[in-house]
């Protein structure tokens, strides 16, 4: 019985994962740079070059979560009804576009000391196509069928999730450090991908619980 709920949430534990790696490598690296502060330094200088440990703060803090968060925005995909709307399904790719560019950053790394050097542009890019990508993915998702259930969950955090991150990534608060506003953007990605991990979950239970039933009914 343990090993069948663990199966009805690995989405959702893989979303949890994906935030915890993310959250213990910011503190912790973050402790072990001197003079880096969280309100004011942007957490890509972690991982920077130049910095020491930032290819394992890459690793655990980009790479692992944005791999996790693509495997979940691919179960999402392959959840979905046969008859989803084109709306539902490019808002999918979106997201998984959005996961992906997030795992880029971890690739690559900035240039603290050239902010115009073709590193530091690349990884500037690869935060940009993060949010760009995920602000519409996420509207499309709620622009689907109102169903029932878990699905109309996922359509109102997604449409929280899109407005918050484009007033903190896009346009920053300017009573607020540009630290705070980059971390405020992550948390609310996250909090985005555990409540997805939590419908692809109920969606998966559906489709298995609607397969049984049909097999196991007498044939008309």
């Amino acid at each position: 019985m343990k090993g069948e709920a663990m199966k009805e949430q690995r989405m959702v534990l893989l979303g949890g994962i994906a935030a915890l790696s993310f959250a213990i490598a910011v503190i912790a690296f973050g402790s072990m740079l001197d003079d880096f502060r969280h309100s004011l330094h942007p957490v890509a200088l972690l991982g920077a070059a130049t910095v020491p440990r930032a290819l394992a703060f890459n690793v655990f803090a980009f790479l692992l979560p944005g791999a996790l968060a693509a495997w979940i925005a691919m179960a999402l995909r392959t959840a979905l009804p046969d008859d989803a709307p084109w709306t539902t399904r490019i808002g999918a790719r979106l997201v998984l576009l959005a996961a992906l560019a997030f795992a880029a950053q971890g690739l690559l790394p900035l240039d603290p000391g050239d902010l115009e050097a073709p590193a530091t542009r690349l990884h500037a890019t690869s935060w940009t196509l993060w949010w760009i990508a995920f602000v519409p993915g996420a509207l499309l998702l709620a622009a689907g069928p109102r169903a029932p259930g878990a699905w109309r969950g996922l359509a109102s955090i997604s449409v929280l999730a899109a407005v918050l991150i484009l007033v903190f990534a896009a346009s920053p608060w300017q009573w607020l450090q540009s630290g705070v506003t980059q971390r405020v953007a992550y948390a609310v990605w996250f909090g985005w991908l555990l409540g997805c991990g939590t419908v692809v979950d109920a969606m998966r239970a559906a489709n298995r619980g609607a397969a049984s039933a049909a097999q196991s009914s007498p044939p008309a």
